[in-house]
């Protein structure tokens, strides 16, 4: 019930400058995407803005996203949220219009202890037929789903993966090491992936995507063809790129990076802004160092 091997691409939410959603450019980029080797499209995540759009909006890019893929590649929902009822919500309109899958992160804010995860998701993956990967990123939700937690929801049918962003590898480890091995493991940073592929990981939920769709693409190819030295090549390549692509808030620079190479503006929904000087010559200097622009 694996939803896709290799490099999904957390992709952004493009706006225009009134702060409605550029579909325009969205088609664009989906294609740019599937025609750079991207395996899965992974709408409405954090890159996405998710947190800034209202369910209708998250709903009407779902939708747009999976009727412009067309099935070249699947498309995964993000439909979490701190509310078990809404992310309940989300996940049953999403399955509704036509994605292959779900990518649900932990409850933030409120938070919840390990049982409460266990139920939070158990209640969603009663309720949708859909495989649901699980998101756990600590630094934005204050909440760390331990491996025991995630052992016990690998038990679930639908429940088929982990985008795990945590960057504690010692954690990741152990996942491995419980887990069934049909339990996809994603890195959820983009300088983990090699490590996280070593210990048997399946590949990755990627910002740097965004920019460099084919070589993320191929890093995770490669290593699983048994080309490691190229691909062990790729992964330092890019984590000059990968570091910029994080000096401020995600997605402030990777949406400015694809302004740059003449995908969309850098439009955002407050409380984020456009980057700060120092840092967008830093990261336009670095991109030009990759011979993106």
């Amino acid at each position: 019930m694996s939803i896709f091997t290799g490099s999904g691409v957390a992709i952004v939410t493009p706006f225009k400058q009134d702060k409605t959603i550029d579909f325009d450019a969205f088609e664009k980029l989906i294609n740019f995407q599937i025609e750079n080797k991207t395996d899965a499209i992974i709408v409405c995540g954090t890159t996405g803005e998710a947190s800034t759009l209202t369910e209708e909006e998250h709903i009407e890019a779902v939708k747009f996203c999976v009727e412009k893929t067309a099935k070249r590649v699947p498309v995964i929902a993000g439909a979490g949220s701190n509310s078990t009822m809404r992310s309940l919500s989300l996940c049953k309109k999403c399955e509704e219009v036509g994605v292959d899958g779900l990518l649900v992160i932990t409850p933030y804010y409120n938070k919840t202890t390990q049982k409460g995860i266990i139920n939070h998701y158990k209640i969603l993956a009663e309720n949708v037929n859909l495989p649901i990967i699980l998101y756990n990123v600590p630094s934005r939700t204050g909440l760390n789903m331990t491996p025991k937690t995630v052992l016990e929801l690998s038990k679930i049918k639908n429940i088929v993966g982990i985008k795990e962003a945590s960057g504690n590898i010692s954690q990741v480890v152990e996942i491995a090491s419980i887990c069934p091995e049909d339990f996809y493991i994603y890195s959820g940073n983009d300088n983990h992936i090699l490590p996280i592929l070593s210990i048997g990981g399946k590949g990755v939920i990627s910002v740097l995507a965004n920019i460099v769709p084919k070589d993320t693409h191929n890093m995770i190819e490669k290593f699983l063809n048994g080309d490691l030295k190229t691909s062990k090549k790729l992964q330092l390549s890019t984590i000059e790129l990968i570091n910029a692509l994080f000096c401020e808030v995600n997605p402030i620079p990777v949406k400015t990076a694809l302004e740059l190479m003449g995908y969309g503006k850098a439009y955002f929904r407050e409380p984020l802004l456009n980057m700060e000087e120092e840092d967008f010559i830093a990261l336009k200097n670095t991109m030009k160092n990759y011979n993106l622009i």
